[in-house]
């Protein structure tokens, strides 16, 4: 994966700009200010400060990464909680982004979700107030004064990298080093600021920040700039460390950090469907308005904070600040969060309705039922913003798939139609919709090499494998139809054959078995049943016995033997491809089903029904 796709990246480079246009502006300023030697080393103080931030941040997708790997399994099961209720989606909301560390992520996931009509918006609605109780975790982490212990972990997860011949105990090792990390940048962070103490200047521009409005545009300007709330909040913890903010001022700047994050969302719902718009409308209503009441309640929330807060009386000014304010700010951020979700949850249908005035619905028409309509086909689940969690990406390429196979399905039950009665108008718009199964097949190939080129553990590599092989099977079954069964409709119109009643009976009810395997093969790999693809397996001497019964009474037709003889050698050659053509389409779906039961217990099962 290039470097620019990568999520830290685009994050380390707005800070990387900050930090040098803040040098660059303000070293003048600062040596001109101290005059004989009473200013500060702005250079070093920013290359700290953005330096540690810097390491924050990569600290935090690199930890964020390990638990999406080693938690991806659980991620699919919790979110099959979506479809119940908003309150099972405010916890899933919370649990989800508490596992990848970030609310802005989570809301890019939603609106992959409902582009692909995984969920409703009312349903996405719960799930927002969720995540942001679940990114107040980060703020809870770093406001421990646990720096010191940055280098051990770091360490402990560099030997884990090291020595551990699983994947997944690396990734235990990403997440210790990861946690390390965010701990150092923490560190890197406070210990610039140290200077700043005794710099008045400094402490006046800060003491601004009181200002509720001030403080809420800066927050969330720079929020916005290096979308993560997380990283923001690390800063004001780091500030508050060293006592250069008030808790008023901290609550301020967390209020600015929740707007900020709404940008990322934004950002994803652009050129996305109007439904996916409103997902995003749905995030910036929520952060702007909660916000606008709280911002009248701050002493309050100040109040209540400093109660249920350590305080430290035996300090005072600074020291007192230092000592209290990070833990007070965290709490607030925490707080505040849990009281919006909880206030607004009961009103989501008003928020729903809301959201769809601000965006109107809209005709769509991307269903893949226009598949003779000429529309190029756009993908309903492939969701680029999915493919740093492999195991949800998977979850959504067997969605496509399940579009795949509703048109081979159709393809499969026409066959009749077409080709036993040589109606070739009838056969083009078969064949026709193989274009479609080309398109959803080459749009599946194209996003699962994509999941590939990450550093997969081995289960979620070998499902990309098995997954490229049950559509390419797939994709086989469309060739057949399209071009052999074509060719045999074909004959059977250019020589006017006409099967008798009990050919055509014959042929009618092999076709049905096979449609059957198809539909339950397609059906077990969508659902990974292992015990429905072991069914299908289990068919092939039934299939077999069945085509043998078939040649049978095509020989007898042939030679006259049987109640309606054969007009001649043509129509027994064309029942005999017929039939060789709808065994090969079992063979291409029995594989297609062997992906699904590839443990070898499952196989000796598989030989063990057949004996």
């Amino acid at each position: 994966m290039n470097i620019l796709d990568q999520l830290w990246f685009k994050r380390l480079l707005p800070v990387a700009l900050i930090a040098m246009a803040t040098a660059a502006v303000f070293t003048p300023w600062a040596a001109q200010a101290g005059g004989d030697g009473g200013g500060i080393d702005v250079f070093t103080i920013t290359m700290k400060l953005f330096g540690g931030l810097a390491i924050f941040l990569y600290g935090m997708e690199r930890m964020g990464d390990a638990l999406k790997i080693v938690a991806g399994e659980k991620m699919k099961e919790i979110l099959g909680t979506l479809t119940t209720n908003r309150i099972m989606g405010l916890i899933t909301g919370a649990i989800v982004t508490a596992i990848i560390q970030s609310s802005s992520v989570t809301t890019v996931l939603l609106v992959g979700f409902v582009t692909a009509d995984l969920m409703s918006l009312s349903q996405a609605i719960g799930v927002i107030l969720g995540a942001d109780i679940g990114t107040t975790i980060t703020a809870q982490i770093v406001a421990f004064k646990v720096t010191k212990y940055a280098s051990l972990l770091i360490a402990i997860g560099f030997v884990q990298i090291f020595t551990a011949k699983e994947e997944k105990k690396k990734q235990y090792g990403y997440l210790v080093m990861g946690l390390g990390m965010i701990f150092f940048g923490m560190g890197e962070m406070s210990n610039a600021m140290k200077p700043l103490r005794s710099y008045e200047p400094f402490i006046d521009m800060m003491r601004s920040v009181d200002n509720p409005v001030i403080g809420i545009l800066i927050s969330a300007a720079f929020t916005g700039l290096i979308q993560s709330s997380s990283a923001t909040m690390g800063v004001i913890v780091a500030l508050a460390m060293q006592g250069l903010i008030s808790l008023e001022g901290g609550i301020a700047l967390a209020f600015g950090a929740n707007i900020g994050t709404c940008m990322t969302a934004g950002l994803a719902a652009m050129g996305k469907p109007r439904a996916a718009v409103r997902v995003a409308v749905a995030h910036v209503t929520f952060k702007i308005a909660g916000v606008a009441i709280a911002v009248w309640l701050i002493p309050m929330l100040a109040d209540l904070v400093r109660t249920v807060s350590p305080v430290y009386p035996d300090l005072s000014g600074q020291e007192r600040l230092a000592a209290e304010v990070p833990r007070q700010v965290a709490n607030a951020h925490t707080i505040f969060n849990v009281a919006m979700a909880f206030a607004f949850l009961p009103l989501g249908g008003l928020f729903v309705r809301w959201c769809e005035f601000v965006v109107p619905p809209a005709p769509e028409s991307d269903s893949v039922e226009d598949a003779m309509s000429g529309i190029s086909y756009r993908p309903k689940y492939l969701d680029e913003a999915l493919i740093s969690t492999p195991s949800l990406a998977l979850s959504m390429v067997r969605r496509e798939v399940n579009v795949m196979s509703d048109v081979l399905e159709k393809m499969i039950a026409d066959i009749p139609d077409a080709v036993f009665k040589g109606d070739l108008e009838k056969m083009k718009e078969v064949a026709k919709m193989d274009d479609r199964v080309d398109e959803i097949h080459q749009a599946v190939a194209s996003y699962l090499s994509k999941i590939g080129s990450a550093n997969l553990p081995a289960k979620v590599a070998e499902e990309v494998m098995a997954t490229i092989t049950a559509t390419s099977e797939m994709e086989n079954i469309g060739d057949i139809i399209e071009n052999n069964f074509t060719h045999l409709a074909e004959v059977c119109a250019k020589n006017k054959v006409v099967m008798g009643p009990e050919a055509i009976a014959t042929l009618t009810a092999y076709h049905a078995k096979i449609s059957t395997a198809f539909q339950s093969a397609s059906t077990a790999f969508i659902t990974d049943n292992e015990e429905t693809a072991l069914a299908v397996m289990a068919m092939k001497d039934e299939i077999n016995d069945m085509d043998s019964i078939c040649q049978t009474k095509q020989m007898d037709a042939l030679q006259g033997d049987g109640d309606a003889p054969m007009a001649d050698l043509t129509a027994y050659t064309l029942q005999m491809d017929i039939r060789e053509n709808l065994k090969r389409i079992y063979y291409h779906t029995k594989r297609v089903a062997k992906v699904v039961a590839r443990s070898k217990e499952a196989v000796l099962a598989a030989a063990k029904a057949r004996a």
